[in-house]
């Protein structure tokens, strides 16, 4: 039979109607395995992440088989996974040129730092929705199969990531193109690019409990995205008259440390103060222990609301 995860809290006499078949001691091993209602509250964590840890090729073997469904690791498939932002690079491009007045109004490299705060910005909106949907959308596996649920959130995440490698094959022929080429400097975009992930976990991790309970939340998704690309150091420097506007605003905005420090690194080359790494590293590590607890507390009720 099948393993399905029963509550900590689960009264054991919930058995007692299926006598004979062994009932789980935890929430993954056993054959048989109750689902009920239970109150809010986290698992126990050093077993969660060590079943965690132990199935961890369940969710990059997840992560493949949903790229091959959708045909994304295809030439095409990889070929629109670059395009799309690219093509959507060149139509900001013309419209921040449009509205300044000209190209010569334009910083210096502006191409390749739209280009890369736009490939950053699409690794953490993927995340955002594949989290979201990600829960909802194997709901047959969760109500079937006993393991640690963040697994398939993980799973979207590393989806995230595999599309965003390919563009970065497209940034640095760009920056060479442009004069703004690659210095030593840029090495340090990698550990800032590591706080993107951290940070797009976290959020992937809260819009799946999210979107468990309110099933509008991918819906209105879309639109917060846009917006929040809008009001981030994408289409504009962190430094831009347009950011600087924002005033303290800005500094309740994680992607302005994020994509900001991104830039400023990978582009520009130049250090960032330290402010802007402290900055990067608290709403990084904030959003995921978040969407973390949110995630582990309620995940056990999941098979109930699916």
């Amino acid at each position: 039979m099948s393993d399905l995860s029963r509550p900590d809290d689960a009264p054991v006499a919930s058995s007692a109607a299926q006598p004979g078949r062994p009932v789980a001691v935890d929430d993954y091993l056993g054959e048989f395995h109750v689902y009920e209602p239970h109150k809010a509250g986290l698992p126990p964590l050093k077993e969660y992440f060590k079943e965690l840890w132990r199935r961890r090729e369940f969710a990059i073997e997840m992560s493949r088989a949903t790229i091959r469904a959708t045909n994304s690791d295809t030439v095409f498939g990889v070929l629109w996974n670059v395009l799309n932002p690219l093509l959507l690079a060149v139509v900001y491009y013309l419209l921040v040129v449009v509205i300044r007045g000209g190209a010569h109004t334009l910083p210096h490299g502006y191409f390749a730092h739209l280009l890369a705060g736009l490939f950053a910005f699409y690794f953490i909106s993927g995340c955002m929705a594949g989290g979201a949907s990600s829960v909802t959308s194997a709901g047959k596996i969760i109500m079937n199969t006993a393991f640690p649920r963040m697994l398939v959130v993980l799973s979207a995440v590393f989806i995230a990531f595999r599309k965003f490698l390919p563009t970065m094959l497209v940034y640095f022929p760009v920056a060479f193109i442009t004069g703004v080429g690659v210095s030593w400097v840029a090495l340090l975009a990698i550990p800032m690019f590591m706080l993107i992930i951290v940070f797009g976990t976290g959020m992937a991790l809260f819009l799946a409990t999210s979107q468990v309970y309110f099933r509008d939340t991918s819906s209105f998704l879309p639109y917060f995205t846009r917006i929040w690309l809008y009001v981030s150091p994408v289409l504009f420097y962190p430094d831009d008259s347009f950011i600087v506007k924002l005033g303290v605003l800005e500094l309740f905005n994680p992607l302005y440390f994020l994509l900001g420090g991104w830039s400023d690194l990978l582009v520009r080359g130049e250090l960032i103060p330290w402010t802007m790494w402290a900055g990067a590293a608290f709403y990084a590590f904030a959003t995921l222990i978040i969407g973390a607890i949110t995630f582990m507390s309620r995940e056990r009720d999941f098979a109930v609301r699916l």
